[in-house]
């Protein structure tokens, strides 16, 4: 039986890899998880109240599209946040999670060529698998570019050569950066914009870490293309409640642009889409119109920030994160130091060469691990101060 080749190349997914360099090995002490990026904080209490209290919605399909509560929601907390209106029936759409939005982007909007030529879809290097996925399904050539300390920890799409940037259908950035915790500026948006404009293509802005920051929040792409007056069609911004809220299981995600950015998207998710749950949106349209539970969260992160500027005061390298909930720890090799980590203390973090492309050698990531904030403050510490013990 034959089997498609378009995924034949790919590497094992960042964490089969990882349990396949670890788990055979005992663990040095007692187990703490720092790998995944799942909150471990409370999310709000009233969420189940609000699940139970709509649960015959169980009994019914659900709005494939996100009901008009759920949209009206989304689109004031855009408002909200960005000071961006958008019309809830026409520019905004619910996701099941952000990676469904962020694959399904390029399926429906990515065209089949760019001047003539085979498309090209630009991805930051480390970058979040799903961007990688997509290109290649729709026959894109991904187009890895480094985002190293060099580059502010973010890709320099400006710098690239004409002839990919004529090609160029589609650029993926996330802001604030997983795994670097980098944030795009303004400028750094503007310019960004300009360069889609002057070359036609759409910008994913995958801004799902955007409400964990240390002072300011991070401004959005939708901001500035608005500022700009660029193409309504320009942007299209992805986010979530998985982090801004602690509820990854809610799956409750968001994409908006411009109306044929979003009727495109919906005409694909009526065929190949799985909508939530109606008692799930349901609670999604109460979460998103909620900002105490997200500043009481943001605060939470802040003081982990503080904890490992602490621990980690004085490592040459060091790089306190802008946002987000991770940590880019400089090490000698990623895979080696996550080993000796685990063996001598059972403390697990992810190599950072499993999130990015690249030759030994050449992987952007290879010398550095990511190490997720999501412990309470107290386990945060300890665990920490183990690691700059063991590996530093």
């Amino acid at each position: 039986m034959d089997f498609p080749e378009r995924f034949s190349n790919l590497p094992a997914y960042a964490f089969p890899r990882l349990r396949a360099l670890l788990d055979h090995h005992t663990p040095g002490g007692d187990v703490v998880h720092m790998t995944i990026g799942e909150p471990k904080h409370a999310f709000p209490a009233w969420v189940t109240d609000v699940i139970t209290e709509n649960a015959a919605g169980f009994n019914q399909y659900p709005n494939n599209d996100g009901t008009p509560e759920l949209r009206g929601a989304i689109a004031g907390w855009i408002a909200r946040r960005y000071g961006v209106s958008t019309d809830p029936e026409t520019q905004v759409m619910a996701l099941n999670g952000t990676r469904e939005g962020l694959y399904n982007a390029a399926m429906a909007l990515c065209p089949e060529q760019k001047n003539g030529q085979r498309p090209v879809v630009l991805i930051p290097n480390p970058f979040y698998q799903v961007y990688m996925v997509a290109a290649i399904s729709v026959a894109a050539e991904p187009v890895f570019v480094p985002a190293t300390a060099a580059t502010g920890h973010l890709p320099d799409y400006e710098n690239l050569p004409e002839e990919v940037l004529n090609r160029t259908a589609a650029a993926y950035i996330c802001s604030p950066a997983n795994p670097q915790g980098a944030v795009a500026s303004r400028g750094y948006w503007i310019r960004l914009i300009q360069l889609a404009e002057k070359y036609d293509f759409r910008i994913f802005a995958d801004e799902c870490y955007s409400e964990i920051y240390r002072d300011e929040a991070p401004v959005g792409a939708l901001t500035v293309a608005q500022e700009l007056g660029a193409d309504p069609e320009r942007v299209v911004l992805f986010n979530s409640l998985s982090k801004r809220s602690n509820l990854p299981g809610l799956r409750s995600g968001l994409i908006a642009g411009g109306p044929e950015t979003i009727k495109r998207v919906k005409q694909l998710r009526a065929y190949s889409g799985a909508p939530l749950p109606a008692p799930l949106q349901a609670a999604a349209a109460k979460v998103w119109g909620d900002e105490t539970h997200v500043v009481e969260n943001r605060a939470l992160y802040q003081e982990k920030y503080t904890i490992a500027d602490e621990v980690f005061a004085g490592l040459n390298g060091y790089m306190a994160p802008e946002a987000g909930f991770f940590l880019w720890l400089p090490v000698e090799n990623g895979e080696q130091a996550a080993l000796k980590l685990w063996q001598e203390t059972g403390v697990r973090v992810l190599p950072g060469a499993y999130l990015a492309q690249g030759a030994p050698g050449q992987n952007p990531g290879e010398g550095y691990i990511r190490v997720a904030l999501v412990a309470p403050a107290e386990d945060t510490r300890r665990a920490l101060s183990t690691l700059r013990g063991c590996l530093y």
